[in-house]
């Protein structure tokens, strides 16, 4: 718990600090892929919660394969579903298209093409993300 709480630090300093002064996509993309790591290692955290609740299923390391088992067990739970649903776009936002709006101005924007439509990555956006990722940790919690 205390690495997903290190991570949380730093992707929001990247936000708070980074973003604010340097308004580029580059930041926005490392922010992004920072959060990615935090889920990651918050998906361990929630694969142990279902184990001691029995209701895990062994399977293979493969994150995709914890990933879609994770989605099936915590579908109740609105935020964590969220937050899964989140991940599987911070995973792939490598391999994406992108197109970089405004940078070094105020309304930085990254448009990204992910499974056939545009997303308008922010700062807006990544202020909602952040809200989503707070409320997720206080769940692990």
């Amino acid at each position: 718990m205390d690495n997903i709480i290190k991570e949380k630090i730093s992707a929001d300093h990247l936000l708070y600090v980074s973003l604010k002064y340097t308004k580029t996509c580059d930041v926005i993309i490392n922010l992004l892929l920072r959060w990615k790591v935090m889920i990651e290692m918050a998906l361990d955290v929630l694969a142990e919660k279902a184990k001691k609740k029995k209701k895990w299923k062994p399977v293979p390391d493969a994150p995709l394969a914890k990933l879609v088992q994770l989605k099936k067990i915590y579908s109740n739970e609105e935020v964590v579903a969220k937050t899964l649903e989140l991940y599987e776009f911070f995973r792939d936002i490598e391999k994406l298209d992108k197109v970089r709006e405004n940078e070094f101005r105020k309304g930085v924007n990254l448009k990204v093409t992910y499974r056939g439509e545009i997303i308008n990555v922010n700062l807006d956006k990544l202020k909602e993300y952040s809200d989503l990722l707070e409320r997720f940790i206080s769940y692990l919690k």
